[in-house]
């Protein structure tokens, strides 16, 4: 099986940290409220907090500053990681940040590529990486936690699994990485 992943909130558990450290550039609003625009996207946020290019430059400085060793992997996954034959991420976040914390969980030899932000491809849900993705690797697969990450998979024929949110419109669901052969063997 190839298996394209989302990085953030579907590798590893990276909301918390984002939600801290968003709650520390905009003290007046709540985590809930932040937590809830920053899994649409960040830049939804940006835009519905009407964050000015000072404040998301000071949380983008925020999120560079964050050691790897504070970054944790979903529990269950490396089970996951082993048991298929190809792995790729396609991420908005840059790959500096996400080497380093896949080196630091000795998880960097799983993943046989990583498209990021300065690919230069079209922001998620536009399909342009995936089909990048899908004819280099002939991806079976896409896991990602929130709806922009599926419907990429399903534009290139993929199936699709949504990480801890139960949207409509995904193949499977799973809260938890445990779970996965489970889901997978009785669904694929």
């Amino acid at each position: 099986m190839h298996i394209l992943w989302d990085f953030d909130g579907t590798l590893f558990n990276t909301y918390p940290i984002y939600q801290k450290l968003m709650k520390e550039v905009l003290p007046d609003r709540s985590e809930q409220e932040i937590l809830a625009h920053i899994k649409i996207s960040f830049t939804h946020a940006f835009s519905y907090f009407h964050m000015t290019v000072s404040q998301i430059r000071a949380f983008r400085d925020l999120m560079h500053q964050v050691p790897a060793k504070a970054v944790q992997p979903f529990d269950g996954l490396e089970n996951v990681l082993s048991s298929a034959e190809k792995h790729v991420i396609m991420t908005h976040n840059n790959r500096h940040d996400v080497l380093q914390v896949l080196k630091y969980h000795q998880l960097d030899s799983y993943f046989n590529d990583i498209v990021a932000y300065e690919d230069g491809f079209p922001k998620k849900p536009d399909p342009a990486s995936y089909v990048y993705l899908d004819r280099k690797y002939g991806i079976d697969l896409v896991i990602g936690d929130r709806l922009l990450d599926i419907i990429s998979g399903r534009k290139i024929g993929s199936r699709t699994c949504l990480f801890q949110n139960r949207q409509p419109g995904a193949d499977f669901y799973l809260e938890d990485y445990r779970e996965f052969f489970n889901v997978i063997n009785n669904n694929f």
